[in-house]
């Protein structure tokens, strides 16, 4: 019998230590949900996406499962906007602006971040690191997993030209601006590249985010094109896409 060491292999503890000092709002239990649903389709083909990155949390979960498979990358896609490119605007909630492949790149200016997170959470993130993107990779880096997570900095249309006809995933996570629009074009953009038993995941679904909802039970829910639908934590929803048995 081999000795097989289950406090070192377990991967609740794995996650945990990962991330424990990486600055973010996704909790544990999310994290482990989104290993987890790694784990459960590593029979598909293609590889695992996520839209908004942060500092990397989300994307060490995925990548600690995909590390396991040894077959997949994660594409973390984020703007990754540095402090200065912040700025508040007029009723006091904050975007930002960049300036992006020859692109003026408007960010968070539907669903803008309110004034309150943004100045409590938000700025004395960037008072110690003023750089989202080096910090991003500093993390992944720490963690070992560069080989396993590839950024993008843009959005899901950018991404999208940058990689060949054939690509697939058969995991997509949706964590990026919570406006309606937004939300709706992550959808239209991936879901033609998300094989059929793959999963659509959306973070802070049913929550307090009208614009998230209203495209997830258009994009999603009502289009006969998902099923399974679930919410495995308190704000993570996901479904499941139709196969052509299950049309």
């Amino acid at each position: 019998m081999n000795n097989y060491n289950f406090k070192e292999n377990n991967a609740w503890n794995s996650i945990n230590e990962s991330v424990k000092d990486i600055y973010g709002w996704s909790p544990i239990e999310q994290l482990y949900s989104l290993y987890m649903l790694e784990l459960f389709t590593q029979n598909l083909e293609g590889d695992i996406v996520e839209v908004g990155s942060w500092g990397g949390r989300s994307s060490i979960a995925l990548a600690l499962s995909a590390k396991d498979s040894g077959k997949s990358k994660v594409y973390a896609i984020d703007y990754f906007p540095n402090a200065s490119d912040w700025a508040e605007n007029e009723d006091g909630t904050y975007s930002f602006t960049l300036d992006l492949m020859n692109q003026i790149i408007p960010g968070h200016k539907q669903q803008t971040v309110w004034k309150e997170p943004f100045e409590n959470s938000i700025q004395p993130f960037y008072n110690e690191h003023p750089n989202l993107l080096e910090y991003f990779k500093a993390n992944i880096n720490r963690c070992r997993l560069s080989e396993f997570v590839k950024p993008f900095r843009g959005n899901s249309g950018m991404f999208l030209e940058s990689v060949p006809k054939d690509f697939k995933c058969r995991l997509v996570f949706i964590d990026g601006e919570h406006s309606y629009s937004a939300v709706k074009t992550d959808v239209v953009n991936f879901k033609k590249y998300l094989i059929p038993g793959g999963i659509i995941c959306f973070d802070d679904a049913f929550t307090t985010y009208d614009g998230v909802d209203a495209a997830i039970n258009e994009m999603i829910i009502e289009s006969g094109e998902f099923h399974s639908f679930r919410k495995l934590t308190r704000k993570l929803f996901i479904a499941i896409k139709n196969t052509d048995e299950c049309k």
